[in-house]
């Protein structure tokens, strides 16, 4: 397993060792024990998969209490997948990370802790798939809009298929500071 950092502090990517021949292929997505001697301390209690039409885009959620470290990657298809840091404190606040996710490559994208998340699908359809370190909290449940300038995301769309949840979120600079991530440790 190769795993790379990104331009985010504890955003990283993960590229399996791929066992693959005529018949098909095999991999780890996870291994708890290899994941820690990488850094990726995580005990997942929720794993979620959602299927999504080309030019959805879902996000950026992000839970403000209880908040979810999530290891993203792609069953089928391709996704354009974003993190990005939303800790005012934190010396990268308002950037963020992109990079494909797809059957074909096999990424993970380990986000902790702190992150809002979001992707777009760039194919007909993608099987995306998210193990989550919280549950589900409703109550917590949060989130940023796709296109807020602050943040300047390079969407491969401009008009994406968007949730109504997620078309009237707001943007971060209209979250009050104590709904978005204290300092991380």
């Amino acid at each position: 397993m190769k795993v790379t950092d990104t331009s985010l502090p504890g955003v990283r990517l993960v590229e399996p060792v791929v066992h693959g021949d005529a018949r098909g292929f095999f991999y780890e997505s996870f291994h708890q024990a290899r994941f820690a001697e990488a850094g990726i301390d995580a005990r997942f209690v929720q794993t979620n998969v959602s299927r999504s039409a080309c030019g959805v885009l879902r996000g950026l959620h992000y839970q403000w209490t209880n908040p979810q470290g999530k290891l993203v990657s792609v069953l089928e298809g391709e996704v354009y997948d974003v993190a990005v840091d939303i800790c005012p404190e934190s010396p990268t606040y308002r950037q963020s990370f992109a990079c494909i996710l797809s059957a074909d490559n096999k990424r993970h994208l380990w986000i902790p802790e702190g992150y809002a998340h979001g992707f777009c699908v760039l194919s007909d359809y993608a099987l995306f798939m998210y193990q989550c370190t919280a549950l589900y909290d409703p109550q917590s449940d949060a989130g940023i809009r796709w296109n807020d300038a602050t943040l300047a995301i390079d969407w491969p769309v401009s008009q994406p298929d968007l949730s109504p949840k997620d078309a009237k979120a707001p943007f971060l600079d209209d979250v009050p500071r104590d709904r978005l991530p204290a300092r991380r440790s």
